[in-house]
C-alpha cells in the first residue's frame, strides 16, 4: 500500500484529506508542522508529502529542502492558498512534483496524487532495473576458476574504471559481448547508455547509415532524420562486435571518430561532436588481417589501447561443472513440471569434458536450456541431448596416430595416464572429483598417480 504524509498547520485540514484520500486506497500520515513532518519522515516509509506551502517556523519550501535530503526521488505537492503562479514554479523548480490551490476539488486532490506516485513508481523501477543490470553484468556472472579466466577477471578489473578504448578477441560464442557490458557497468559510464551494433549482420551501405545516422533525402527511403548509434551512445559505451568485418572505406570514417569524436550523417554537412567509450570484439586475429592488408594498422592501434583475449572453452575445461551448474540455475524457471534438475549424470559429464565444444560457452548453454526442457528425471541423460551432438562425442577413436606395431598394454598405459592427466587438470588437481569422473575409486586413483609419476601440483 503507498503511503503519503499530509502536512497543514490548520489542525483540521489533514485528517480532512486523510479520510479522503483513505477512501482510494492510500496509508496516510498527517503531521501540523514541518518539525513534525521529518519526525514522521525518519521512522516511516513515505511514498508522497502533500505539504502546505505556509507555515509558521519551517514553511513548505524548507520542508521540501529538508526532505530533499533524505530522500531524493519523493515527490512532493505543494499546497497554497495564498501564493502566486511565480512561488508555484519557484516550487517546481526547487524539487516539488507541482502545485495545487486550495481550494481544491476531491478529484482534483486524487488526480495530481496518482501522477505523482506513478513518477515515484517509475523512478523505483528504473532504480530497481539498474541494480539488476549492474547485477547480471558484475564480475560474479562470468563464470570460471581457470588460470585463464583468472587473468580475464584481473584484466576486467584494471580497465573497467577506465574509459580507454577496449579490445576483446576471442572465438565465437565465448562471450565477448558479456564481458563488454562488465567493462561498461562497473566503470564510470555505468549510468549512460550500452549501444552495440554487429558489423556482421549488415551490408555497408547499411552498416554506415547504422552507425553515423542519416539526414532526410540522404537516400531513397530516408525520409526523416535517424541518429546512428554513435549519438544514441553519447555519455556511454559504443559496442562494435565483429570489427574485423568492416570494409576498408568504413574503417577510414571509424578511424576519424576513434581520434577526434567527431562524424557527420550520411548525407550530412554539420559535424556532430560525441563523448563516448568504444569496445570493440572480433573473432579474427586482427594482427594477421593487418599483415594481410584487410585491416588498417592505425585503426589497429587506436582500438588496441588495451586488450583482452577470451580463451574457447576446450582450453578452460575445467571451468565445464561451474558453467553447467550456473546454466541449470538460470533456465530451472523454464521446466515447468516434473522433478526439479540439479545435474549430470557421470556419463553425460565425461561426454562433455571430452567433447570440443566449437561453439564454445554460448553451445553449452544451448544445450543445458534444451535438457533442462526435456529431461525426464533430476539427472541429465545421453537422451535428452542433441543427437548430432551425441554421434559426434561417442564418433571412434582416430588409428591412424598409432604405429601398427604397438602394443596392446604400452597403448592403453599411455591413453590411461593422458586421460588421468585430463581429469586432475579438469577439476584443478582435486583427486576425488577426478576419481569421479574417470568413474574408479579415489583409492584407485592415487595408485595410478605414484605408477606413472605425476606431479598432482602441476596439473591443478
Amino acid at each position: 500500500m503507498e503511503t503519503i504524509l499530509i502536512v497543514d498547520d490548520e489542525k483540521n485540514y489533514p485528517p480532512v484529506l486523510a479520510a479522503i484520500l483513505g477512501d482510494e486506497g492510500y496509508e496516510t500520515f498527517t503531521a501540523n508542522s514541518g518539525e513534525a513532518a521529518l519526525g514522521v519522515l525518519k521512522s516511516a516509509e513515505v511514498d508522497l508529502l502533500l505539504t502546505d506551502l505556509k507555515m509558521p517556523r519551517m514553511d513548505g519550501m524548507e520542508l521540501m529542502v529538508r526532505v530533499k535530503e533524505l530522500d531524493p526521488d519523493l515527490p512532493v505537492i505543494m499546497m497554497t492558498a495564498y501564493g502566486t503562479v511565480e512561488m508555484g514554479l519557484d516550487a517546481m523548480d526547487k524539487g516539488a512534483h507541482s502545485y495545487i490551490w486550495k481550494p481544491f476539488n476531491n478529484d482534483q486532490l486524487i488526480l495530481f496524487v496518482k501522477r505523482a506516485l506513478a513518477v515515484r513508481r517509475m523512478v523505483r523501477e528504473n532504480r530497481l532495473l539498474k541494480s539488476e543490470l549492474l547485477s547480471q553484468y558484475g564480475f560474479d556472472n562470468i563464470i570460471g576458476k581457470s588460470k585463464a579466466m583468472r587473468d580475464v577477471f584481473e584484466t576486467i578489473r584494471k580497465v573497467a574504471p577506465t574509459t580507454a578504448t577496449v579490445l576483446i578477441e576471442g572465438e565465437s560464442g565465448t562471450g565477448k559481448e558479456l564481458v563488454a557490458k562488465s567493462i561498461h557497468f562497473n566503470g564510470p559510464r555505468r549510468e549512460k547508455p550500452f549501444i552495440a551494433v554487429n558489423c556482421a549482420a549488415l551490408a555497408e551501405t547499411l552498416l554506415e547509415s547504422e552507425l553515423f545516422g542519416h539526414e532526410k533525402g540522404a537516400f531513397t527511403g530516408a525520409t526523416s532524420l535517424k541518429k546512428g548509434r554513435f549519438e544514441l551512445a553519447d555519455g556511454g559505451t559504443l559496442f562494435l562486435d565483429e570489427i574485423g568485418e568492416i570494409s576498408p572505406s568504413l574503417q577510414v570514417k571509424l578511424l576519424r571518430v576513434l581520434q577526434e569524436r567527431v562524424f557527420e550523417r550520411v548525407g550530412g554537412t554539420r559535424p556532430v561532436q560525441v563523448d563516448i567509450r568504444i569496445i570493440a570484439a572480433t573473432n579474427r586475429n586482427l594482427k594477421r588481417e593487418m599483415e594481410a592488408g584487410r585491416f588498417r594498422e592505425d585503426l589497429f592501434y587506436r582500438l588496441c589501447v588495451l586488450s583482452l583475449t577470451l580463451p574457447p572453452l576446450r582450453e578452460r575445461s575445467g571451468d565445464i561443472r561451474l558453467l553447467v551448474d550456473h546454466f541449470i540455475k538460470k533456465y530451472a524457471p523454464v521446466r515447468k513440471a516434473g522433478t526439479p534438475v540439479t545435474g549430470l549424470r557421470q556419463d553425460v559429464e565425461r561426454l562433455f569434458y571430452e567433447y570440443a565444444w566449437p561453439g564454445n560457452v554460448r553451445e553449452l548453454e544451448n544445450i543445458i536450456e534444451r535438457a533442462v526442457i526435456l529431461a525426464a528425471g533430476g539427472l541429465i541423460t545421453v537422451e535428452d541431448l542433441p543427437r548430432d551432438f551425441q554421434k559426434t562425442v561417442r564418433a571412434s577413436l582416430p588409428l591412424e596416430g598409432i604405429a601398427p606395431d604397438a602394443k596392446l598394454a604400452d597403448t592403453l598405459g599411455e591413453v590411461e595416464r593422458m586421460m588421468i592427466e585430463r581429469a586432475l587438470k579438469m577439476t584443478g588437481g582435486i583427486q576425488a572429483h577426478a576419481a569421479e569422473i574417470l568413474g574408479i575409486a579415489k583409492s584407485g586413483l592415487s595408485q595410478k598417480i605414484k605408477k606413472y609419476g605425476l606431479d598432482v601440483g602441476s596439473l591443478s
